[in-house]
């Protein structure tokens, strides 16, 4: 079973009085999905992107813990586990090389979790595992995605 997604870009070169001396083009621009909001996203400050902006970094990142945690309810649910909390702090490591190419090398999820169950915490802390095996974007991705979870029961 195969599901395709669509993502529209669109730039312009806009002129910049202040920077005409130099190469430097605008990385602001718009990504647009049907039926969705649009997206403004811009480089990492870093790389002299628009700091209030998202940026392909922040939406990888982002895509990760998101999928992580709907592929971890999915799998507490199958397993009897009723999930009150969940949060997570996530990082990713990007390592630049002298040439300007770049690459993650690893992601590691933080995820906190409160569960109603105080005998399933054990349960609840492996499941992570299967979720990280389910995950789609995780397992689109050519770097490890780790995870240091903890669970408590409330």
């Amino acid at each position: 079973m195969k599901h395709l997604f669509k993502a529209e870009l669109n730039w312009a070169s806009s002129p910049n009085p202040e920077q005409s001396a130099s190469k430097f083009y605008s990385k602001s621009h718009k990504i647009v999905i049907e039926g969705k909001p649009v997206l403004n996203v811009s480089a990492a400050k870093a790389f002299k992107g628009d700091p209030e902006l998202y940026n392909p970094e922040d939406l990888l990142l982002s895509s990760l813990v998101s999928c992580h945690m709907m592929s971890y309810l999915y799998v507490c649910s199958q397993n009897g586990i009723e999930i009150l909390e969940y949060s997570d702090n996530a990082e990713a490591t990007l390592e630049v090389n002298p040439d300007g190419s770049g690459r993650f090398v690893e992601v590691l999820l933080n995820p906190k979790v409160k569960i109603s169950n105080q005998d399933k915490i054990d349960l609840a802390i492996e499941l992570h595992t299967k979720a990280n095996q389910l995950c789609f974007i995780a397992n689109s991705c050519n770097f490890p995605v780790l995870h240091e979870a903890s669970c408590e029961a409330i």
